[in-house]
């Protein structure tokens, strides 16, 4: 028995799930891992998260505040921080995700996502940030951006790009990411999408959408966890659809005491999916390359889409034009592996 598993088994043996049938629930793109505990009729989630990799820590914090403004996500039964080890209530099987391969409402599903979306941004930043909690940086915005560049272009060209265009590319970006903030602030969750919600049994309202994932939530622009719901990396969405629901969600937000400015929020919403859409190739990129993890690239002509329809926003246009000469539409293909 590895050392890893040693203390796995002591940790669950020290919170009464010693002996208990332990089966993989999911692996994600980190160095996270997931069990089901199935134990005298009651069942778990192991979160497995090895240090230095991972940490615990924000997820408990993240965890603890999403529970105390009234949302749904899971509770913390037992946790050894210092070992990256922690016990959650297991939310069960129905992800957003496999509801909607199963032939779920679409409508339905992403309108209770909304709804959480707008009871969280009509509260105070005051309330929904926790205190001293880091803030989504321009820097950060751009480093993300960087990963196109930085991953993407080197698998496909074969070479690292000139560092001259490279540093035209980040002045583009330093240039146009203020307008993204012409929308309030709030906490995001960054990973807002169908694979980290679910649909959960025997709650009520807003608590029957279950989050996940949300370690690493920063404050930053309220524009952020909508596009990453809408514009989904591993989901084809209707573009008619994604316009309603942002709609719906303009609408709702002004019905209920707070007017966001539609001109404003869609354009935070392009500039920041343009952002993502290059940091998620770019990720997706890394993940096959560096990481031999190739499960997601085929995923990657559906995010180049996204990108492209994001570039076609006035604020984009300089950054489209860099992204044509430099990546020319004939060789926005699927990496190799090496």
């Amino acid at each position: 028995m590895s050392d890893r598993n040693t203390l796995i088994e002591i940790f669950l043996q020290n919170n009464g799930w010693g002996g208990a049938e332990r089966n993989i629930l999911a692996a994600d793109a980190s160095f996270r891992t997931y069990d089901r505990l199935h134990k005298d009729g009651k069942s778990a989630v192991l979160m497995n998260a090895p240090p230095p990799k991972e940490k615990v820590e924000p997820f408990i914090k993240i965890d603890k505040h999403l529970r105390s403004l009234g949302l749904s996500a899971p509770e913390i039964l037992a946790e050894d921080i210092e070992n990256g080890l922690l016990l959650l209530e297991d939310f069960g099987d129905d992800t957003y995700t496999k509801l909607l391969k199963n032939g779920a409402s679409e409508a339905e599903l992403y309108k209770m996502a909304v709804d959480v979306m707008v009871y969280f941004n009509l509260k105070d930043k005051s309330e929904t940030i926790p205190a001293n909690h880091p803030s989504y940086t321009d820097e950060m915005f751009t480093n993300d951006a960087l990963l196109l560049v930085d991953w993407y272009m080197p698998s496909i060209f074969g070479k690292t790009i000139d560092e001259g265009k490279r540093q035209e590319y980040i002045d583009l970006w330093r240039k146009i990411l203020p307008l993204a903030r012409n929308v309030e602030d709030s906490l995001i969750i960054r990973d807002y999408h169908v694979d980290n919600l679910m649909k959960l049994k025997g709650k009520e309202g807003l608590q029957t959408c279950g989050i996940l994932d949300f370690q690493d939530a920063v404050s930053g622009p309220i524009s952020y966890d909508m596009m990453s719901l809408m514009e989904d990396a591993r989901r084809d969405i209707n573009p008619a659809f994604v316009e309603a629901m942002r709609d719906y969600y303009l609408s709702e937000m002004k019905k209920n005491g707070k007017e966001v400015d539609p001109q404003a929020f869609k354009t935070s919403w392009a500039i920041l999916g343009a952002c993502r859409h290059a940091k998620v190739i770019g990720i997706f990129t890394r993940l096959c390359v560096r990481d031999n993890k190739p499960k997601y690239l085929c995923h990657i002509q559906r995010v180049w889409s996204l990108l492209e329809r994001s570039l076609e926003h006035e604020a984009l246009k300089d950054i489209k034009n860099w992204i044509d000469v430099n990546i020319p539409k004939d060789k926005r293909i699927t990496p190799t592996c090496p």
